[in-house]
């Protein structure tokens, strides 16, 4: 071994060892927080949106954004550990999108809960059963995902923090090469978001619709001639080979999911507040319904319609608006919303997506 790189080797133990006095040091000031707030959520992602923000800030490499990120948010999540192992319901099983969701908005799971339905996942946490939901809402290929817009208008959950995961599908078999595959399977959101790559590699292949890629994956693992639309962890848990990777049509695929609680949150500074609000049918109602977004300087970020599944052809509109409830011009233009709407509901403020 060269002198050199003795000394290299040297200097990062010693730096190991000051990285682990420090972040003992952190994980107790975080204990000593905990006795002085004397109850209340343990997890606040209005908190650790600003500490991730400040870190990125001052982040002069050669690391990543998403390196540090993922770094400091599983410090975070073993010092919320010291108080609480948090319990985080997600569309299982293990190995879908929204467990690796989950995983990177909690810096790693202590207490995951796989649920069978994005239903499960809403009743869960609001029979306090588990702590925190992660659910899909959208993607930026297919659009929003029905089932959860449907739950936030019955439910009396608050989103408390969203997730913006880039999506990476692969093609999985037990299979050594494309030409033995007969089936796939997948999820259908998954399966349209890989439909061209799917009609020049794999024409005339049955395509099956399933409730998760993991349970894709766990099909094809078992059934010989078959194959899966999956994640990478997807492949580790059922042992099948990745034959193509990123296999989307859209190398930007991104997923938002919403992280759903019985609490509120905080303002961060960086915030973004979700609405559900309805109107009457009549000419100018939706003109009168959204003057006071601009009346008070608020800027609108999503707009989507859906039936309200009370009347026919009658609709409630999910709107995101930049700011969070608390802030002096979202309050002033929710006042004056309310006043306008024939339904108002706010589904929760709460910190803008971090990398």
């Amino acid at each position: 071994m060269s002198d050199e790189l003795k000394q290299c080797r040297d200097q990062i133990d010693a730096i190991d060892e000051q990285l682990l006095k420090l972040v003992n040091q952190r994980a107790q000031l975080a204990r000593e927080i905990g006795n002085l707030k004397g109850g209340g959520p343990i997890y606040r992602p209005e908190r650790e949106a600003q500490v991730l923000r400040r870190l990125l800030e001052h982040n002069e490499g050669p690391l990543s954004d998403e390196a540090i990120t993922a770094i400091f948010r599983s410090v975070m999540s073993n010092c919320r550990a010291l108080e609480k192992e948090l319990s985080v319901a997600f569309l299982g099983p293990m190995g879908t999108f929204s467990e690796e969701a989950a995983n990177k908005q909690f810096g790693g799971l202590t207490s995951p809960v796989q649920c069978a339905s994005i239903d499960d996942v809403f009743r869960m946490v609001e029979s306090g059963q588990v702590d925190y939901g992660v659910v899909p809402v959208e993607n930026s290929t297919e659009g929003a995902v029905g089932r959860t817009l449907d739950l936030l208008m019955a439910t009396s959950l608050h989103i408390c923090g969203e997730i913006a995961l880039p999506v990476h599908h692969n093609l999985l078999s037990k299979q050594t090469d494309k030409s033995g595959i007969r089936k796939l399977y997948s999820h259908a959101q998954s399966l349209a978001q890989c439909h061209e790559w799917l009609n020049l590699n794999l024409p005339g292949i049955e395509r099956q619709a399933v409730v998760s890629n993991a349970e894709a994956a766990r099909l094809a693992a078992e059934e010989p001639g078959a194959a899966a639309i999956a994640s990478r962890r997807a492949a580790e848990l059922f042992d099948l080979q990745v034959l193509n990777a990123n296999i989307e049509d859209d190398p930007k695929n991104t997923t938002r999911f919403l992280v759903l609680s019985l609490h509120d949150v905080a303002p961060s500074g960086k915030d973004k507040t979700s609405l559900l609000m309805a109107t009457k049918n009549a000419p100018g109602a939706m003109v009168d319904l959204l003057s006071p977004f601009s009346k008070h300087g608020v800027s609108m970020s999503k707009f989507e319609s859906r039936p309200s599944r009370v009347g026919l052809w009658e609709y409630v509109f999910f709107v995101d608006i930049e700011g969070h409830q608390q802030d002096k011009a979202v309050a002033e233009a929710l006042a004056d919303l309310k006043q306008r709407a024939s339904f108002l509901k706010v589904l929760g403020s709460y910190p803008v997506a971090v990398i």
